[in-house]
């Protein structure tokens, strides 16, 4: 067996491993060797991070621009209450690199963009997607098919899973489909609602990242049967799974640049009439001054009960229903976590022919954020 390559505190640390026929040191050098790139420090990044690391990958990088934030802390386990207000990305490589002082990390404290994905992504042999929105998901797919690399997708909804490797090269010198084999274009904005606005139970995320962790060392050291050209899903309510066949599209352009995302995703609303906003600042003045307006929540009961703002709560599912509630002549501002659900309910108002809705920017995340640090963040 050759050693060359690992210390002995090394061959100590994987010495399990290493009793894997069929990963051997052979194995444990590919990983050694090997570069990967986890986009997105949260709910699947966190699990990959841990075992990747624990695994020993030579280099990875993390690339994430958020911090943390308390309501992270049920499903993103790297972190801690003394870490809210920190940056994620930062964070997770100081704490890895106390898990393995044998792996090295790259710290990408920015948000992958168009602008920065290819300069950025070329220096990996794997990418895996961690992230919960539509934009940055197409971003990842498109820049991995245009480098050649292999994508190791995962993606979390409620109770729902999702794992594929995308892009993954065979040996003929092709690749495998890649994300837009399946999902060729985005679905209608706002239609798959984010966790934030949608929610996850908290042990889904580490579930999906771990197999993602387990389909990444797969790919990097050749070992086992990849989910390449497979979708596998997982119920968790029910424990129910299955395993899809996916086929490359052959009437799919491979894409040939980069594009704006968000235009792609519909979120820029070019040909829609904008939705009026006011930000938390001007909403505070306006509750500090004699100005008549209506203030409506459209979160949920158990959002308001933790934390609320004063306004009358009609929930976005009930709020055709109650519209008779909502006044038609003064003004009428609308939030609800972060101003997603908020938007939706004022498109629906607008159909009923209100002209007087103003969205919360932000909604009560800007407004804990700015100007009371005491409120929850519900």
């Amino acid at each position: 067996m050759d050693k060359q390559q690992f210390s002995a505190e090394e061959l100590a640390r994987y010495s399990r491993q290493l009793t894997l026929p069929e990963f051997n040191i052979e194995g444990q050098r590919k990983l050694k060797q090997s570069r990967v790139l986890i986009v997105g420090a949260g709910g699947l990044g966190c699990p990959m991070l841990l075992y990747l690391t624990a695994a020993g990958v030579g280099h990875i990088g993390i690339i994430d621009f958020d911090v943390v934030d308390e309501s992270n802390l049920h499903r993103q386990v790297l972190f801690t209450i003394d870490d809210v207000g920190k940056p994620k990305a930062e964070v997770a490589a100081k704490k890895l690199s106390k898990l393995n002082p044998h792996v090295n990390f790259t710290v990408h404290n920015e948000k992958l963009s168009s602008e920065n994905a290819l300069k950025t992504m070329t220096n990996y042999d794997l990418v895996a997607d961690g992230t919960d929105n539509f934009p940055t998901r197409y971003l990842v797919n498109d820049a991995c098919v245009l480098l050649n690399i292999p994508n190791v997708h995962g993606s979390i909804f409620r109770f729902e899973g999702q794992i594929s490797v995308f892009n993954f090269p065979n040996d003929n010198g092709t690749f495998g489909p890649q994300y837009r084999d399946i999902f060729p274009t985005p679905p209608p904005p706002g239609l798959v609602p984010n966790c934030a606005e949608g929610g996850v139970l908290g042990v889904l995320p580490g579930i999906i990242g771990t197999l993602q962790a387990s389909e990444i060392i797969k790919v990097l050291t050749g070992i086992g049967d990849p989910l390449a050209g497979k979708l596998f899903i997982m119920d968790a309510l029910t424990f129910e799974t299955r395993t899809l066949k996916i086929t490359k599209n052959p009437n799919l352009t491979p894409p040939t640049k980069l594009l704006d995302y968000e235009d792609f995703c519909g979120l820029k609303n070019k040909n829609s009439k904008s939705i009026e906003q006011i930000s938390v600042a001007a909403l505070k003045e306006l509750m500090e001054g004699a100005q008549d307006f209506q203030l409506i929540d459209v979160r949920e009961p158990y959002e308001f009960d933790i934390s609320n703002i004063g306004g009358t709560l009609i929930p976005l599912n009930e709020i055709e229903q109650r519209s008779h509630e909502i006044s038609s002549s003064k003004k009428v501002i609308v939030h609800c976590k972060s101003g997603v659900r908020s938007a939706k309910a004022i498109e629906k108002l607008e159909q009923l022919g209100f002209r007087n809705c103003i969205n919360l920017e932000g909604g009560i995340l800007a407004w804990a954020n700015e100007i009371d640090a005491s409120l929850q963040k519900y």
